[in-house]
């Protein structure tokens, strides 16, 4: 067993990268657990393996008493001298064991505990290789797909793509190049687990800082991201140069730039816009093209009211309620958005009328000829003379009348 071993140990340290010692310390940890469940059940023993030779070794650890009332793991005083001359009864002597006493049982059991102990080897070390990349893109190959889930080569690792983080509509067989973002490395029975993601916001915004130069130098600046993957996303950017355009940066020169990051998607729509600290030029940016009207923040239940016209509102909702989703999501306030009440210039003539009903002496049909000259309310008197009011086809007499009943209305 100890050619098996030794090719073991060279194998494991020249192609996997694992020290010797620590492969020595498992195997030897996977031997004894497995020949003390085995042949030697009820002894606790001793192995050792030779770094060099792969020779193995192996001794029983047994108490030296009086009375023996566990043979496997005691042995008289007389029995012991003979191991060793000079031990003391409560003393504790190893006793040399053939290893081909450990049985065949033994050797298949530490084989599959050592086959067990290296994949853990492996998934350890991939854990303080991959920990630093967590956040970052990285590529692979599919391997496989099991349920919904799917499994990529990364090279050095495999990484499971769940189907929680996967795209809808994205279809991937074995083979297929894919780019992903690292988002975890979960701890599970096995060992670290790589899990992927295509659908997070990281790995849009990670996209971006791949492809746009200035987000990666730090010259513009990603605020906020809002996405339903593979649908729609909106990012607003910022920049610290007054002198560069955020928005014309990540779109690139004739769209370039984003339209790589588009196809990578899948086709999902990326709206990119410009970052304002004004919460209300910010949303009029975030729900375009629609426009927003009579906007009113409050500012304690971080909620905008605001009101847009019947064309805008199924832009502003969007398909649905996405585009208003996304623009919540991308702003961090809560939105309420109503269709803005369109009012006929009938209603407003005749509102405008019945505000005359609180003068005395001014008839209806007096308030209406008023109102048809652009005097639509008892306050829009203010400055008018006789010679206006008779341009408007009153009578002198009239237009006194008029003058008189306003005036003493304001008393």
């Amino acid at each position: 067993m100890s050619n098996e071993i030794l090719a073991v140990l060279e194998y494991m340290e020249k192609e996997k990268g694992i020290p010797r010692a620590e492969m020595i310390k498992a195997i030897e940890a996977a031997i004894r657990s497995a020949a003390e469940k085995g042949v030697n059940a009820g002894q606790e023993l001793r192995v050792e393996i030779n770094p060099k030779t792969g020779a193995l070794q192996a001794w029983s650890v047994l108490e030296v008493t009086d009375s023996i009332s566990d043979p496997m793991r005691q042995i008289p005083l007389e029995k012991a001298r003979l191991i060793s001359p000079n031990v003391k009864m409560g003393e504790f002597i190893e006793k040399p064991v053939d290893p081909a006493y450990l049985g065949r049982i033994a050797a298949q059991t530490a084989r599959q505990a050592i086959t067990q102990r290296i994949r853990q080897f492996e998934k350890e070390r991939l854990y303080d290789e991959y920990k630093d990349r967590v956040g970052d893109i990285v590529s692979g190959t599919v391997r496989r797909r099991e349920r919904n889930d799917i499994y990529v080569d990364l090279g050095k690792a495999e990484a499971l793509l769940p189907h929680r983080e996967r795209v809808p509509g994205e279809e991937y067989g074995p083979g297929d190049r894919i780019r992903c973002l690292l988002l975890d490395i979960e701890a599970t029975p096995r060992g670290p687990e790589l899990i992927l993601s295509r659908s997070h916001v990281n790995f849009l915004k990670k996209l971006f800082e791949l492809e746009v130069t200035e987000i990666h130098d730090g010259t513009v600046e990603i605020v906020s991201i809002a996405r339903e993957a593979g649908y729609r996303a909106k990012i607003a950017v910022n920049s610290a140069d007054p002198r560069v355009d955020p928005v014309g940066a990540c779109v690139g020169a004739r769209g370039a730039r984003v339209k790589g990051i588009v196809k990578e998607l899948g086709g999902e729509k990326v709206d990119i816009i410009r970052y304002y600290s004004d919460t209300v030029k910010y949303l009029e940016e975030a729900i375009k093209p629609a426009k927003p009207l009579n906007v009113r923040v409050d500012a304690a239940t971080r909620t905008i009211y605001c009101e847009v016209s019947s064309e805008d509102i199924p832009v502003a909702i969007g398909r649905k309620g996405q585009n208003a989703r996304l623009t919540q999501k991308l702003m961090g306030w809560q939105l309420n958005i109503e269709e803005i009440k369109k009012v006929e210039f009938s209603d407003q003539v005749q509102a405008a009328v019945a505000g005359w009903n609180g003068v005395e002496g001014i008839s209806a049909e007096v308030a209406q000829k008023l109102v048809a000259g652009g005097f639509v309310n008892p306050e829009a008197m203010e400055g008018v003379e006789l010679s206006d009011l008779t341009a408007a086809g009153f009578s002198e007499e009239e237009s006194g009348l008029i003058l008189k009943k306003v005036s003493e209305a304001k008393k």
